[in-house]
């Protein structure tokens, strides 16, 4: 597991590289006047091909050490990893293009990667046997199609979750590279060593991406690293839920609280202003942590204080997320304390929120 995870860093960290030497050239079809810029210059956002490359290299040499030397390590990477790829690549690709383009409409986008939910239950038999609750869990058991939907819904709507807390460097990244590991770590608690190899492989190759994405934001990981992110982690959570009974459901649902709330929360918002949900804003959480806390930084040159700022506003994003990981691995098989902390996020973010909107934020979180 420790060789994989070396191979798919090297390998992630030396394409972003070629990316960030080459690339430059495309990057100045992303246009000035987005509202979700919080950058000066023209950057790369190929980042998703580089995450791409480290992952598949690391997973199918996973499958070949499994297959040639008889399961060293106890790994079991079989041939089914490669189905995992096949399920990424709709989402990862149609990302990609995007980046590439920009000419990818988000309709055309949602309907990639619920391609990948749709072969997610296909290929590799995803379905959610079990929510916590006995009265749904009764529902879900007379009607199973209701699992199968809620798994499609799950695979399709995380890469876009990912995607809009994609907004400074090192943000998206490391909460994917966290919520990897977090995952890894309750898969060897309860032996599921070849899941615990995919993950660990995915945050070593994101690893190798932060290389060039933090602090200096040389590369973004753009709508591809995001949905393959978002693919990965929603695959990951419903198959350790699956094949471990042990696992409580909502176990994932705390550790990816932050992005999903995130989102439902941006569709609330602009529900209520009347505004598409697809519509690009400046209203999420990180980008009103940038505007209203993240202060003091003056520089002459405008485009080293604008990387500045940006490089302060992910690490408070990280302390959020990890008020949600710590617990969800402390009490991985405890439901009712998962569901607890899962509400008192929602509060929490909801308060943090309006204060910040209001100017009512701690004088201690302005330093």
């Amino acid at each position: 597991m420790i060789w994989l995870s070396v191979v798919g860093f090297l390998v992630a960290a030396l394409a972003a590289g070629l990316i960030v030497r080459w690339g430059r050239g495309h990057a100045s079809v992303y246009g000035d006047a987005m509202p979700q810029r919080f950058h000066l210059g023209d950057v790369p956002r190929l980042g998703g091909a580089a995450l791409l490359v480290g992952m598949a290299l690391s997973w199918g040499l996973g499958i070949w050490q499994t297959t040639l030397w008889g399961d060293p390590g106890s790994l079991k990477l079989g041939a089914w990893a490669w189905a995992w790829l096949v399920v990424l690549l709709p989402a990862a690709l149609g990302g990609i293009a995007e980046d590439v383009t920009q000419r990818l409409s988000v309709r055309y986008r949602l309907t990639l990667t619920a391609a990948s939910g749709g072969l997610a239950v296909g290929l590799l038999g995803l379905a959610l046997p079990s929510v916590g609750w006995p009265w749904l869990d009764a529902v879900l058991a007379t009607a199973p199609w209701l699992g199968v939907a809620i798994v499609v819904l799950a695979v399709a709507g995380l890469p876009h979750a990912f995607n809009i807390i994609d907004g400074y460097n090192g943000l998206a990244g490391m909460v994917a590279l966290i919520v990897c590991l977090a995952l890894a770590h309750v898969a060897l608690q309860v032996g599921d060593r070849a899941l615990a190899a995919l993950l660990v492989s995915t945050a070593a190759a994101t690893a190798g991406f932060l290389v060039w994405n933090y602090p200096r934001g040389m590369l973004f990981a753009g709508d591809g690293g995001a949905y393959v992110w978002g693919v990965v982690i929603a695959m990951a959570s419903i198959s350790l839920v699956q094949r471990n009974t042990d696992v409580s459901p909502w176990f994932p649902m705390l550790l990816l609280i932050y992005p999903v709330w995130e989102t439902v929360f941006s569709i609330y918002r602009k529900a209520v202003r009347g505004v598409s949900p697809g519509v690009a804003d400046a209203l999420h959480f990180h980008q009103l942590i940038y505007r209203r806390i993240v202060r003091g930084v003056f520089h002459d040159d405008e485009s080293r204080r604008v990387l500045m700022r940006n490089n302060r506003t992910s690490p408070y994003l990280w302390g959020f997320t990890l008020l949600t990981v710590v617990p969800a691995v402390l009490f991985w098989n405890n439901t009712p304390l998962l569901m607890a902390f899962c509400g008192l996020f929602v509060i929490s973010y909801v308060m943090a929120y309006m204060a910040i909107v209001r100017f009512k934020v701690p004088h201690w979180l302005r330093r």
